[in-house]
């Protein structure tokens, strides 16, 4: 591993996520540095850089994080200093007993670490007094609250953007495996052919893990965000999200299921042809359910405004040795067809 990787992301945040924390570090310094008169706003200060995050929910639950783990913090540091006095070793006897607090607490690790460095400051910086501890909570609070103003109002983040595309490749790629698995179903296959199948049906695993991050974090942003105009947009996405999802489990399992029982007399089977069908009917409804839900990365021309699934597929008892992979594929469809239409 190179040693930048450890030190560089990937991906450079937005330059907008700079100037609202520079905003509230700022403005925490100046407004706390007046209402608060003493030693610099230093609490205040790291309070609202650490409090502006990539949405408002997350601010607000970094603010309540980090005001509590503060409060703990002072508490702690100024006991110890009134009960053992200015020694340089108090320092790390609060250190030692806020981590302490801290795991019996079941803190989270920002908070377990805030105890700790908000007992550490308050003892370095040369005061235990009940008032400095006082003026340092209210601080605290003053640069959280600030944190998440500033990030409230200056274009708070609506996260919609990755998980309309991250959704719309997941609903595309679902119909592409439904139908290269229902070309398959018709033809004679190599085992290589078989491989690629499996492989390119398993795919779908990390596309449906991407998109469901992508809409949770579009969710998040949303949370406690004076701009609601999304939030019907990424309901509707969570929608289609909990309707694709099992067809992933279906669509691979029916991959699997011919990828384990194939042979060459599969594509002479009567009933296989009609299972074919009902998945080239199902892609289509999925590439529909993606359009109608606006997600889709490009319009296809060849895709019909009317669902193609209609009546249920029935079929007789296959007269060949199939009958393991027929009731499978049945049973997998059945289930496809349960989440398109919405019946069992």
């Amino acid at each position: 591993m190179r040693v930048t990787a450890a030190v560089r992301s990937a991906k450079r945040s937005p330059f907008l996520q700079v100037v609202k924390s520079a905003v509230a570090t700022i403005s925490a310094w100046l407004i706390a540095g007046w209402l608060v008169p003493g030693p610099l706003p230093v609490f205040a200060a790291i309070a609202a850089l650490l409090v502006v995050l990539p949405s408002v929910n997350q601010s607000f639950t970094k603010a309540i994080e980090r005001s509590v783990g503060v409060i703990i913090g002072v508490l702690i540091a100024t006991g110890l200093s009134l009960l053992l006095g200015p020694q340089n070793w108090v320092v790390l006897l609060a250190i030692v007993i806020a981590m302490l607090v801290a795991w019996a607490l079941r803190a989270t690790p920002g908070m377990a670490n805030q105890v700790a460095i908000s007992a550490m400051l308050v003892l370095a910086l040369g005061s235990s007094s009940p008032q400095y501890a006082l003026d340092r909570i209210v601080e605290t609070l003053i640069g959280a609250v600030i944190g998440i103003i500033v990030n409230a109002l200056i274009v708070p983040p609506v996260l919609t953007t990755s998980a309309r595309r991250d959704l719309g490749l997941l609903g595309t790629e679902i119909a592409a495996s439904m139908d290269r698995l229902a070309a398959a179903l018709l033809t004679t296959q190599k085992p290589a052919d078989l491989q690629t199948l499996m492989v390119e049906a398993r795919l779908l695993r990390p596309m449906q893990v991407a998109a469901a991050a992508s809409v949770t974090a579009g969710e998040e942003s949303l949370t406690l965000n004076p701009r609601r105009g999304s939030r019907g947009e990424i309901a509707e996405m969570r929608a289609l999200f909990d309707t694709l999802s099992p067809i992933v489990t279906q669509v691979i399992g029916m991959t699997r299921a011919y990828f384990d029982h194939y042979d060459d007399a599969l594509a002479d089977e009567p009933t296989v042809h009609a299972i074919a069908e009902q998945l080239r009917r199902a892609g289509h409804d999925v590439r529909l359910a993606v359009q109608v839900a606006d997600v889709a990365p490009e319009p296809s021309p060849l895709t019909s405004v009317i669902p193609a699934l209609t009546a249920p597929l029935q079929v007789k008892p296959p007269a060949s040795g199939h009958w393991i992979l027929i009731g499978s594929l049945m049973e997998d469809l059945r289930r496809i067809r349960g989440e398109l239409v919405g019946d069992d």
